[in-house]
């Protein structure tokens, strides 16, 4: 087993993961990062490419933690719905009157695990996490 120690701090350490989130939220999305980097380094052979899905996977999450800001705090779900469409996020839209970013964070995270789908990298790139299903 691969030491997670440096994932976790690259996760910890990335304040524009949250920026802008609240407590609640920022925790939430923060543990599932946690616990996506550490599956990597169990999953991955080699550094190199656990490293770079630790990347990639910061890089989604920059675009969710944009998404909430939109949704929830800007109430602009038009705009938030531009987003979801670029970046190519295969879950289904919250409901519009789901507004709380934790929820939302829920709605997220509850379609990954019940499709069994790994989150997929920002502006349409194919990657997924290794042994994760392709979408078509």
């Amino acid at each position: 087993m691969r030491d997670t120690h440096e994932f976790v701090e690259r996760i910890l350490d990335d304040e524009s993961l949250t920026a802008g989130l609240e407590d609640p939220e920022a925790r939430l999305l923060i543990e599932w990062l946690v616990e996506q980097a550490e599956q990597f380094a169990q999953e991955t052979a080699g550094a190199v490419p656990a490293r770079q899905l630790v990347e990639q996977l910061c890089r989604w999450a920059r675009a969710i933690r944009r998404f909430l800001i939109l949704w929830c705090y800007e109430a602009n779900p038009g705009a938030a719905s531009q987003l979801a469409a670029t970046e190519r996020f295969p879950w289904p839209l919250p409901p519009p009157q789901q507004t709380d970013p934790v929820a939302v964070l829920h709605h997220i995270f509850n379609w990954y695990r019940q499709t069994g789908q790994s989150w997929r990298l920002p502006n349409g790139n194919k990657k997924t996490h290794a042994n994760a299903p392709e979408r078509n």
